[in-house]
């Protein structure tokens, strides 16, 4: 297997991607929650102390709806067909992540729980133990597969191994990037530290990711190739 990494945004980057060239797209996407609308915000935390800082998300202040949609106007162009895109968010920005993909060509399937065995506690109300996964496809599902994912995943965050205040668990990943088709291609367009790309060689699939915060970059370079060389795969190398 083999992977590529761009640094640099991830809209500007995409538009260059060659029309269906990927398998399927699993991403965490900035949440806008720092964006020009009330309904952007409170969102997503940028240190574990709560303290949000921008400087962390790039691009933070924009329209969430309308840069998403565009963004994934662009991933179904360059996907082929029964691709499916997988969108994680938090309760604040699923039902724009729903339109986006619909407005996008995706059609779209449904939410998928993301349970979380460590949880925000809310005083009056209910407890903020779920992260989601809206998902589409281009097309149609390829029913061919013999393949039957989970409907929900229980999981907590690695904790005090992560590397990514945001950063998601390799056992969830994993299980997602089996919807790629083996040998396939796995799109994340905000790779972070990198787990999907690692998830994707664990699995027998390619990666192809973009980040534009240099320090995420340098980290997910380092986790990439060193999951290569632990498993003997083709290096493609990092793009600049």
């Amino acid at each position: 297997m083999s992977y590529q990494l761009h640094r640099g945004d991830a809209l500007t980057v995409m538009k260059t991607l060659p029309d269906e060239s990927v398998d399927a797209v699993i991403t965490d996407p900035p949440y806008s929650s720092d964006g020009p609308t009330s309904r952007d915000a409170p969102g997503k935390s940028a240190t574990s102390s709560g303290v949000h800082d921008p400087k962390t998300f790039p691009g933070e202040k924009r329209d969430h709806l309308v840069w998403l949609t565009e963004l994934l106007t662009e991933a179904y162009r360059a996907s082929t067909e029964h691709s499916v895109a997988m969108i994680f968010s938090d309760w604040r920005q699923k039902p724009d992540i729903s339109e986006a993909l619909r407005m996008a060509g995706w059609t779209w399937q449904g939410t998928i729980p993301w349970i979380k065995a460590a949880s925000q506690p809310r005083k009056g109300g209910f407890e903020q133990s779920a992260d989601f996964i809206t998902w589409g496809v281009k097309g149609t599902l390829d029913t061919r597969r013999d393949l039957y994912l989970p409907g929900h995943f229980t999981a907590t965050h690695p904790g005090k191994d992560q590397d990514h205040t945001t950063q998601e668990p390799l056992e969830v990943m994993q299980q997602l990037v089996q919807i790629c088709p083996a040998g396939g291609t796995v799109l994340d367009p905000f790779t972070g530290t990198g787990s999907t790309g690692v998830a994707a060689l664990r699995e027998g699939r390619r990666f192809l990711g973009i980040e534009l915060n240099p320090h995420y970059a340098d980290i997910a370079e380092q986790r990439l190739r060193a999951e290569l060389t632990q498993h003997d795969f083709v290096l493609a190398g990092p793009e600049a």
